[in-house]
């Protein structure tokens, strides 16, 4: 009877404790996804943005985008913003014949992000989209504020609602770009 009743007490207390440690979890990894299907074919478009440095020539926000060693694993991107701001970035991964590569970005800079990884890829429209460009730009994230009560400028909308634009603005001048004829 005894044994059960250290038992009983055992649940009890951990049953209490259980809230506790859902508030000290801190934040979640936050991820975006946007795609952009442009008439154009995917070679035109992925030579528009295969090089690491040639952000600067398709994303409307950045105004100089140089990369320390090219494509290369391992090369720098130091991005500057038109608005004012910095980021640096470094690829990890590159494949030109699969149209795509992986970067991070170093914590701290102009957006309200950490641990930020994303991936650009290029690929050929199926069914309708036949001969067309389907270019997908994904990212995962934790918010820029690491405690359980972040500022609203560092929260997970504050972080989600800001790759987003991003990606958005990114892609639809992309989209813009690539069909000019």
């Amino acid at each position: 009877m005894n044994t059960r009743r250290k038992l009983a007490a055992t649940l009890l207390a951990l049953l209490a404790l259980a809230p506790l440690a859902a508030l000290a979890h801190g934040p979640t990894r936050q991820k975006v996804t946007e795609s952009v299907t442009i008439d154009a074919p995917p070679a035109a478009v992925w030579a528009r943005i295969k090089n690491f440095d040639s952000l600067k020539d398709w994303h409307p926000a950045i105004a100089e985008s140089p990369a320390s060693q090219g494509n290369a694993v391992g090369s720098v991107r130091s991005l500057k913003l038109k608005g004012g701001g910095e980021l640096t970035e470094t690829i990890e991964r590159y494949d030109d014949a699969g149209m795509k590569y992986s970067y991070r970005a170093k914590d701290g800079g102009a957006l309200p992000v950490t641990n930020y990884t994303s991936t650009i890829s290029v690929t050929a429209g199926e069914g309708a989209d036949a001969g067309k460009t389907v270019v997908e730009w994904r990212g995962a994230f934790y918010r820029g504020h690491p405690g359980n009560e972040p500022p609203p400028e560092l929260n997970d909308d504050a972080a989600v609602a800001a790759i987003t634009g991003v990606y958005q603005s990114g892609l639809a001048n992309l989209k813009k770009l690539a069909e000019q004829k």
